[in-house]
């Protein structure tokens, strides 16, 4: 039969139990109170970007994707309907006044030229003798009229005999009258023959000026048809680079179409593009800095604002102050900031991802060794610094890097 434990035994066993509660519940209660501490957010030092709050000088930038070019590239066209034969120089060469870049067939050019300096002079010897023909039949006519003008005295003077005749007896009425009659009619021939006269004149005149009009125009068309011809030699008018030229010999080539590129790579200004939401904003004037690399900002002004907007996208022009840099390469690409206001003196905090841009954001300052989140407003945008409106003070510490995986916590260890 069972016999009844041990009272020792029993209290024994029970303290042990005891001593595995309190050791349970000891080891619950440290957990407790170290997990917080454990699972709290935290970040360590090496991984953020901070900076302090300062006052100072802060101006307000639109920042635009730009490009470097020449700031005088000339482009080659063809003056004419043809065909390349040679490419005399290829890109990438240097290229001097007067050079000879591409050949072309000007084998009709040519022969349209002939044309015209035949014409010009068939038209120009038409003119002369229009000329001759004026000054001889005007000639004629006044000669004719000088006649005219002798008989009309003719005949006044035998007016007057007959009328002193018919008064002594020695002529009869009759007389008088037939002479009186004759010198009217010439003098009506005489006026018929000055109307003449200045009909003929502004008839020959008229087909002067006709025959003047047409040889301008073919001389005109003449020195045009010479002008191209010029110009297909593709000769270079400055000194530069070529930096483009027609690939292909053989190929057809339209009047207008480009033949090549010359570019002066010893001054560059930058070609930038910026969404049309700022377009009300830029304006020939606004001054620029040009951030070339981390150590290199060039100061700059807008030059002009190209009217077009394709895609959404605004160009404008920038005029740089040092245009000869020593950085400047042709094709680089740079960040262009346009500013469009300034203050002397304002609160301000480096850019950096921590926010987005101007109005309500938050932010963590660093304080007790923890990131504390908190409020802010932001002002201007630039392309260094943002203005501090309100929520920070000068000298305070604030985390630059991106914090929005901890955007929800309301503090944020640093870890060492």
């Amino acid at each position: 039969m069972d016999r009844p434990l041990d009272p020792a035994f029993l209290k024994e066993q029970l303290t042990k139990r005891y001593v595995r509660l309190g050791v349970i519940v000891a080891a619950v209660a440290a957990l407790l109170f170290w997990i917080p501490g454990w699972i709290s957010p935290s970040v360590s030092k090496n991984r953020i970007r901070t900076a302090k709050v300062e006052a100072g000088p802060m101006a307000a930038t639109i920042s635009a994707a730009g490009t470097v070019v020449p700031e005088f590239e000339q482009v080659i066209s063809s003056p004419l309907d043809t065909r390349v034969l040679r490419i005399l120089r290829t890109a990438g060469t240097t290229i001097q006044i007067g050079q000879p870049i591409i050949e072309l067939d000007v084998g009709e050019a040519k022969l349209a030229l002939a044309r015209l300096n035949e014409q010009l002079a068939l038209k120009e010897n038409r003119q002369a003798q229009l000329r001759i023909d004026l000054d001889k039949t005007l000639n004629d006519l006044r000669s004719e009229l000088q006649i005219k003008k002798l008989r009309i005295d003719y005949l006044q003077t035998k007016v007057e005999q007959e009328e002193k005749l018919f008064q002594i007896g020695g002529s009869s009425k009759e007389q008088v009258r037939q002479s009186k009659l004759e010198l009217e009619i010439a003098y009506l021939e005489f006026a018929q023959l000055e109307n003449s006269i200045a009909n003929t004149q502004q008839s020959l005149q008229n087909q002067l000026e006709g025959v003047t009009l047409e040889t301008k125009i073919t001389r005109g068309e003449r020195d045009e048809a010479a002008r191209q011809l010029e110009l297909a030699a593709t000769k270079a008018d400055r000194n530069g680079v070529l930096t483009w030229v027609v690939p292909q010999e053989g190929v057809t080539i339209g009047k207008g179409e480009m033949l090549a590129k010359i570019a002066d790579l010893n001054a560059f200004r930058v070609e930038a593009t910026v969404s049309d939401v700022h377009a009300s904003r830029l304006a020939a004037g606004l001054p620029v800095n040009v951030k070339i690399d981390d150590e290199t900002n060039l100061a700059g002004t807008i030059a002009s604002v190209l009217p077009a907007i394709q895609n959404g996208i605004v160009t404008f022009l920038v005029a740089l102050e040092d245009k000869t840099s020593p950085r400047l390469r042709a094709n680089l690409r740079v960040d262009v900031y346009v500013v469009t206001a300034a203050k002397e003196k304002t609160l301000r905090v480096k850019r950096g991802p921590f926010v987005t841009g101007e109005g309500e954001h938050e932010v963590f300052v660093i304080r007790d060794g923890a990131a504390v989140r908190t409020p802010v407003r932001i002002g201007l945008v630039g392309f260094d610094y943002f203005e501090v409106m309100a929520g920070l003070q000068e000298g305070e510490e604030v985390i630059i890097s991106d914090m929005r995986d901890f955007i929800h916590m309301k503090e944020v260890k640093i870890r060492k």
